[in-house]
């Protein structure tokens, strides 16, 4: 995952406390500044989880701003799911029984300056140099829109429900006390254009590999979000697209 570059990009791990912060601070201005329109020059977003995960930073190699990150959480198999972040909102005692290599992915935000596409070309190339490198077997974790307002995602989310499900002997169960029951309320096939304008761009491409979703988004006031369990299992990766994650990871 290391000295992985793209354009104008590079990425590397997290070393140092400033490293953390610097990632900590980028997370604050994309989850919490660009949503409510808050000015605090050092706020951070931080969790406990933060002291378990590896941190990715994705910087400017021409000024050496931060431009994106996110961290993920190994985890050897499924039964230690209970220690990811997405555990705390999600019933996910069908993944413990699975017997593989896991990361969750967690917290991945761009900064809100930078919209060239090779940023997230290059973090799914650092994923896919994770997985080969440590012979992961899933990906996970939550992926979320903007706000929490279900109407404006209707179409979004008849499509998560109509074609991208997970399968039974993984879907999570409802543990949030607030969620929108998605699978059950939009039983009908969605306009895929709008729908897909309207999925998070890194949600779009879990979905592009073969990913698949819970049958309920959860409602997360204090972040603004409505957010869906998301996951794939590398070997659903379709070949075409598994080569250029390796292409991009060099």
């Amino acid at each position: 995952m290391l000295n992985l570059r793209k354009g104008r990009y590079g990425v590397r791990l997290a070393v140092t406390d400033e490293d953390l912060r610097a990632a900590q601070r980028l997370r604050w201005l994309c989850f919490v500044g660009q949503r409510t329109g808050a000015d605090d020059p050092v706020a951070l977003d931080s969790d406990t989880h933060d002291a378990i995960c590896r941190h990715v930073l994705i910087e400017d190699l021409r000024s050496g701003a931060l431009v994106a990150c996110f961290r993920i959480l190994p985890l050897t198999h499924g039964a230690e799911i209970g220690r990811s972040y997405a555990a705390q909102h999600y019933d996910l005692s069908r993944l413990a029984r699975f017997d593989g290599p896991m990361i969750e992915v967690g917290r991945f935000c761009i900064h809100p300056a930078h919209s060239d596409p090779d940023i997230l070309r290059l973090a799914w190339g650092a994923l896919a140099a994770h997985v080969e490198a440590e012979g992961v077997e899933m990906l996970f974790g939550c992926s979320s829109f903007l706000g929490t307002d279900t109407a404006a995602y209707e179409e979004a989310f008849a499509m998560l429900g109509d074609r991208h499900l997970a399968p039974t002997r993984w879907l999570p169960r409802v543990k949030a006390p607030d969620v929108f029951r998605f699978a059950r309320l939009l039983r009908r096939r969605p306009d895929a254009r709008a729908a897909m304008a309207a999925m998070p761009p890194l949600l779009r491409t879990y979905l592009l590999m073969g990913g698949w979703v819970s049958d309920h988004a959860v409602v997360d006031r204090q972040l603004n979000t409505l957010h869906v369990f998301t996951g794939l299992e590398i070997r659903a990766i379709p070949p075409a697209r598994a080569r250029l994650l390796r292409a991009v990871a060099g």
